[in-house]
């Protein structure tokens, strides 16, 4: 049987918004390996590194230049027979690396029934019919939106910023703020309506009244500063707000994601910290490098901060417009029981982190490995697992073959494998790594 471990060239897309040169991580790691296609270049945008078997960039073993989609259809047993029973010979989960300078479009990914009909009506735009949630975890400082804020944060906003009052609606405005002073507790029917209401009033306005508007907002924001819309909110004080309204505006001029901006919540992550982004629920990335890992799928519903395809009308549609604050939308990870650290692994302040979203096609698990000789030996997977480096440097194994592991090294463990991490750095190094992984019978996420 062929050895379980195979060491990837991936490849990296070049997109507007990406990071330039040696300053995205995406195209240093993908740089790691070595390429007759891929040399930096300082002014030139890198955006993702794409992990996986994906048709439209998938990766390859370094050693024989094949794709993992053709030694899955060779091979079944490198995914198990529970994930490629469900799955087919492909990999339900895409792993990518993203590095953020532009932020991206105002955006959300439909369910799996909505992503059958969009397909089915507009295969251009939806080009599967599959959903898409996803789940960001930072690697450097991150910025992004995500999820409707508090009533009362939307409400204050509508108070204090007129540009976007006027373009909402009066109308819809006064009721937005009397059932956003609703004293029933929690997420109603009610106020989700009302806050739809004043959503999709912003986002029918007419473009003519949006570039009328545009002005005297990005005034309003120079002119007031840290004062800007009364001081802002608790989340997101006023000096933060009136940076963003600029820097938005020069990324994109006459863009009607700058209004958006006060109907979402504006988080910040460090790194190891985590979103889940589940179907019909809106965000956008803003700025940093992240650790993404998606079900396989292109959907994508946009509304704001692009030229690209708009599909308002399906957005303010689909949106489930539940509301919360910032914390909440956090994802805060677990121990993961499944692997053993030896004891200087203990005593040297290494970990190894699960991140274990509601969903069944994938989780990942961060590992930390501080100082020379540091090892962690995972459990084997009924399942496949994607696993890359992004800092440090160490030894991966996978019963008598071993590679040494790098920055920006990733590599393919089959099923049943064995795993074990091996940090080799001084002291204070940090070899970190992490592992995208799909099991289904008896899988760790169901034992968790």
């Amino acid at each position: 049987m062929q050895v379980p471990l195979l060491r990837l060239s991936c490849g990296v897309n070049s997109y507007e918004w990406g990071k330039k040169g040696t300053d995205s991580a995406a195209a240093r790691f993908a740089a790691a390996t070595p390429s007759d296609t891929l040399s930096i270049q300082a002014d030139k945008p890198y955006a993702e590194l794409w992990m996986g078997s994906h048709p439209s960039n998938p990766s390859k073993d370094v050693v024989t230049g094949r794709s993992l989609l053709d030694l899955f259809s060779e091979n079944k047993a490198l995914l198990s027979a529970s994930v490629s029973g469900k799955y087919g010979d492909k990999l339900p989960f895409l792993f990518k690396v993203l590095s953020i300078n532009k932020a991206l479009s105002i955006q959300a990914h439909p369910n799996k029934k909505l992503a059958e009909q969009l397909h089915a009506r507009d295969a251009k735009n939806y080009p599967d019919d599959n959903h898409k949630p996803e789940m960001a975890i930072a690697i450097t400082p991150f910025e992004g939106l995500c999820g409707f804020r508090p009533l009362a944060e939307v409400a204050h906003f509508l108070a204090t910023v007129p540009s976007l009052r006027r373009l909402v609606g009066e109308d819809n405005a006064k009721a937005f703020e009397a059932a956003a002073k609703d004293g029933c507790e929690g997420v109603t029917d009610d106020k989700k309506k009302a806050l739809k209401k004043a959503f999709g009033g912003l986002m029918s306005s007419f473009s003519s009244d949006v570039a009328a508007e545009i002005p005297k907002l990005v005034e309003q924001a120079k002119s007031e500063g840290s004062g800007f819309a009364s001081g802002g909110v608790p989340s997101t004080r006023g000096e933060v707000m009136a940076e963003l309204v600029t820097r938005l505006h020069g990324q994109f001029g006459e863009d009607i994601g700058l209004f958006v901006l006060f109907f979402l919540n504006f988080v910040t992550l460090q790194p190891g910290e985590a979103l889940f982004l589940v179907a019909d629920d809106i965000h956008a990335y803003v700025s940093g490098d992240i650790i993404e890992c998606m079900a396989a799928s292109d959907n994508v519903v946009r509304a704001g901060l692009t030229p690209k395809f708009k599909d308002v009308s399906t957005l303010v549609d689909m949106l489930t417009y539940n509301y919360a604050p910032i914390d909440e939308q956090k994802m805060a990870p677990t121990e993961y029981p499944y692997a053993t650290l030896n004891r200087a692994g203990y005593s040297s302040g290494s970990s190894v982190a699960l991140y274990d979203p509601p969903i069944e096609e994938f989780a990942v698990v961060r590992t930390l490995l501080r100082g020379d000789g540091a090892k962690a030996t995972f459990e084997p997977l009924d399942g496949p697992s994607i696993i890359i480096c992004t800092s440090g440097k160490g030894k991966i194994s996978v019963g008598p073959t071993s590679h040494e592991m790098k920055e920006g090294y990733v590599f393919f463990v089959g099923s049943t494998a064995e795993l074990v991490l091996e940090s080799q750095g001084g002291e204070d190094d940090e070899f970190t790594t992490f592992k995208a992984f799909c099991e289904i019978e008896g899988s760790e996420k169901q034992r968790l």
